[in-house]
């Protein structure tokens, strides 16, 4: 304790320490700090040797002593073993050191590892687990910066158009950021960071990377900077940037609060200052995703012609083909409400829908 040591008094009337530790609940939150904390506790947190330790001791002298438990939830973790879930051990050479980890790879890397890992069971870690936990904290930086690149010029209060005259998709894009908020939100509630981080990788890579932002370049870079449809482009961005740094707060707090104050430009406001975003709802939303669920299954069948394509040398990119598209009933009809956005959506030059029944690309 060195020059605390005054601030202590050695006890002489310890009982058992498993009964000491077990009655805190009763010395903190209604002794020392009941002022500030109520009873019961919120959370029990520790590891799983807890189990017939602490958490059972607790238990069992609120029971006794106040005839329930002294928490309202309890939660329980596993412990750090290497990559071949072997204890780690100095004498086997394969401890990793968190302070190594955030001296090395920053501590957004070791932040996102914890979050990213099941606790239930033992949390795996070694440098090649790491270079996928890098790897994946890299495509959800590449997605914020692409988002906050284009909404620079972007201004909500002057340019937000409203909701009812976006362009199609991108109310589709906001009632999918509406879905990963409410999923998020429930995973956050019960503890399942890595169900949270699992969706943010999943939005980022797959609903924006490999689908919404590719169809949106054309939209966003080549038409009239204050133009309708770039405006609704751009509200859409502007609503998922906001909703993905204050998912993400928690767990990427210096990426969340770096971008936050590069987007409001005000360096006294915080990331952490605000709850949850605000996201307005589409109409007819439950039929929009249905519509686009379906149109994203056709456009995936069309991809994959177009990557045969590619991989055999006939065509460099998807933008130098013409798609010409054989179907009928509510593959034709969902196709042709497009109209000549159909192009748009597929990312090539040109598409011809033929009503017919063979279901069939060429």
């Amino acid at each position: 304790l060195g020059s605390e040591a005054g601030h202590y008094d050695r006890m002489s009337d310890t009982l058992d320490v498993w009964f000491d530790s077990g009655s805190t609940h009763a010395s903190v939150l209604r002794g020392s700090h009941r002022d500030e904390l109520a009873y019961p506790a919120d959370l029990y947190l520790e590891g799983s040797d807890q189990h017939r330790g602490w958490f059972q001791s607790s238990l069992l002298i609120g029971c006794a002593t106040d005839g329930r438990a002294p928490y309202k939830a309890l939660l329980t973790h596993g412990f750090v073993v290497d990559g071949k879930g072997l204890k780690m051990s100095k004498s086997k050479g394969n401890v990793i050191a968190p302070q190594k980890i955030a001296d090395t790879l920053g501590a957004e890397i070791l932040r996102l590892w914890v979050a990213a890992t099941d606790y239930s069971g033992e949390l795996s870690i070694s440098d090649e687990i790491l270079k996928r936990v890098v790897e994946s904290y890299r495509r959800i930086r590449n997605t914020l910066r692409f988002l906050l690149a284009n909404t620079a010029d972007f201004d909500p209060a002057r340019d937000m158009p409203a909701i009812e005259r976006w362009l199609e998709i991108d109310r589709y894009a906001l009632a999918m950021t509406r879905q990963l908020q409410a999923q998020c939100e429930a995973d956050y509630d019960r503890f399942e960071f890595h169900r949270v981080v699992q969706a943010l990788q999943t939005f980022c890579s797959e609903d924006l990377g490999g689908f919404y932002l590719d169809v949106l370049k054309d939209r966003l870079y080549t038409m009239a900077a204050g133009s309708h449809a770039r405006r609704s482009a751009q509200g859409a961005l502007w609503h998922i940037l906001q909703c993905l740094l204050k998912l993400m707060a928690p767990v990427l707090c210096f990426t969340a609060e770096e971008i936050w104050q590069l987007q409001t430009g005000d360096r006294t406001d915080s990331v952490m200052l605000h709850t949850w975003q605000p996201l307005p709802a589409p109409a007819a939303e439950t039929e929009l995703v249905d519509k686009w669920r379906r149109l994203r299954g056709y456009r995936g069948e069309v991809m994959r012609a177009l990557e045969e394509l590619r991989i055999a040398g006939r065509i460099g990119s998807s933008l130098q083909a013409e798609v010409r598209i054989h179907c009928d009933g509510e593959k034709y009809d969902t196709l042709a409400a497009l109209g000549d956005d159909l192009r748009f959506v597929l990312i090539c030059s040109q598409t011809t829908l033929v009503r017919d029944s063979r279901d069939e690309l060429s």
